[in-house]
């Protein structure tokens, strides 16, 4: 899978906490523009990283329990998951390497 896959609150615990990879989500929205800007730099990466970590993304508009749950309070946020916990945070825009480089710790 290349591309980033929605998750919503009902799919959230299969595709991200049940995942045997490292799974990198985004936490965004449609109005918010420094998620625009980043949308590029997560595409890239989940089709760089295919089969390393797997991307999905939430719109913390439709998923406001979820991002809620995960003390989301600014967005983008980019959160890495491996083995069902959070262990990295990635807030606001930021350069591709620094991501990667966030990814690669954990792989």
């Amino acid at each position: 899978m290349a591309e980033p896959m929605e998750v919503n609150a009902d799919t959230f615990s299969k595709e991200v906490l049940e995942e045997t990879v490292p799974v990198l989500v985004d936490f965004w929205a449609e109005w918010c523009g420094p998620c625009r800007m980043l949308a590029p730099v997560v595409e890239e990466i989940a089709r760089e990283m295919d089969k390393k970590v797997k991307v999905v993304k939430v719109n913390v508009d439709l998923n406001p329990s979820l991002a809620a749950s995960y003390g989301i309070m600014g967005i983008p946020t980019l959160i890495l998951f491996k083995g069902g916990k959070p262990v990295e945070r990635l807030i606001g825009y930021m350069p591709k390497a620094k991501i990667v480089e966030a990814i690669n710790r954990h792989i």
